[in-house]
């Protein structure tokens, strides 16, 4: 059954728009990295396409992939978990926005699959998704022909984008509850929304490493200088976060009425 349930969501993600949406944004990250090295290589022909080329160089040093990955990583730390929590927010909340709710936990199946299900769809989509930044970066790095490539360098930069990735993951469980709890789009896109805010604004401060929402910002570089080794009780707290949604999601199907 649990199978069942798991194709059955991979068929409704794969027919719905956000599909194509959340790549399509996660495919602007590179896209926009890529403009940005650009213009530090051409200043003088971005000014004359209306382009401030001095501006885009508080983005980084010079045009080349250390830069470029840098700026990556950062646009991991936030992209990864707006969209993330928009593709969460749709796939734990459609059911009750749709009005198939009842209809789902209707069904001879274990309430818990449900959840479940979902939860691995979601993984396995963020997953894709951190892999298309990865992707896409080296297509465009390429293709300006940017210094400083090495593999040891490629290697790197690709596990800082995973990690952050990741620990984007381990925070949509939160926002899977909020879906369920809430009953639709709004409340767990807010909640999100909300948390990345007081996130970055706790990472400014001596708090930020114990805030789930200030870690993945602090580990891409984004909420001031880049955390390059995580303290243990930043794992625990986002591992506490992480199961603390799982159960709570599954509860809130399993146990909670449907007043549909």
């Amino acid at each position: 059954m649990l199978g069942q349930a798991i194709a059955t969501e991979f068929i409704k993600l794969r027919r719905a728009k956000i599909t194509w949406l959340t790549a399509l944004g996660v495919a602007v990250g590179p896209l926009f990295g890529g403009l940005f090295m650009w213009i530090l290589q051409q200043p003088g022909r971005a000014e004359q396409l209306g382009l401030i080329g001095q501006k885009a160089r508080f983005v980084g040093q010079a045009a080349d992939w250390p830069t470029y990955f840098a700026l990556l990583t950062q646009m991991t730390g936030v992209v990864s978990v707006v969209l993330f929590s928009v593709l969460t927010a749709y796939v734990f909340g459609r059911e009750y926005s749709d009005g198939t709710a009842k209809n789902m936990l209707g069904l001879p199946v274990r309430r818990a699959w449900f959840p479940v299900a979902k939860f691995v769809v979601v993984f396995v989509w963020c997953v894709l998704l951190t892999s298309l930044i990865i992707c896409g970066g080296l297509v465009i790095g390429a293709a300006l022909r940017l210094p400083g490539f090495s593999v040891a360098l490629v290697a790197s930069s690709v596990d800082e984008i995973v990690l952050a990735g990741l620990m984007a993951c381990l925070l949509m469980p939160a926002v899977a509850w909020i879906a369920a709890l809430g009953r639709g789009y709004l409340a767990p896109i807010g909640f999100a929304l909300l948390m990345l805010l007081l996130g970055m604004g706790f990472g400014a401060t001596g708090w930020g490493k114990w805030f789930p929402w200030s870690i993945v910002p602090l580990v891409a570089g984004v909420a001031g200088p880049r955390t390059e080794t995580l303290a243990p009780g930043s794992l625990v707290v986002l591992g506490i976060t992480c199961v603390a949604g799982v159960a709570a999601t599954i509860w809130q199907f399993t146990y909670a009425d449907n007043n549909q």
